[in-house]
């Protein structure tokens, strides 16, 4: 018998929207809704890939690392990609877990933290539409221009 596979595919606004603050207990919250919705999918005899953004999440602990500068040097934008990336990966994972029980579904879940190559001719890299972590002053962006060298 042929296995059935369902991807799902969501933005991370959808495990923080723009409304909320972005408090654990909110992103939890927001992931076992999800996990409620996607039972129904491996009820129907599916096996799911999920897979998400994490524009929002990234973004904080960026600005997280920026205000926390003078204590602990921050982590590239890559490593906190990858730190958000595991910790989405965490509450969806939980939550799908414990939607599984409740509904008596013995299924093994695991997270994985992937990587991508960007094009650096992109042409999306000419108009940036979307800003990603802190605002930096004038003094701020000379001082990482000079270490960043």
């Amino acid at each position: 018998m042929k296995r059935k596979i369902a991807v799902i595919a969501f933005g991370g606004n959808a495990i923080l929207p723009k409304e909320q603050r972005g408090l654990q207990a909110e992103q939890m919250t927001n992931a076992k809704k999800a996990a409620a919705l996607m039972i129904h999918i491996v009820k129907k005899g599916y096996d799911l890939i999920i897979v998400h953004g994490n524009g929002p999440q990234v973004g904080n602990l960026l600005i997280q690392m920026e205000e926390a500068i003078t204590k602990i040097p921050p982590f590239s934008l890559e490593v906190c990609d990858a730190m958000t990336e595991g910790s989405m990966g965490f509450m969806l994972e939980k939550a799908i877990i414990n939607e599984l029980r409740k509904n008596s579904i013995d299924k093994v879940v695991a997270t994985l933290i992937t990587q991508v190559i960007v094009d650096k001719n992109d042409p999306a890299f000419a108009n940036p539409t979307k800003p990603n972590g802190p605002f930096y002053s004038k003094y701020r962006a000379q001082m990482l221009v000079r270490e960043k060298k």
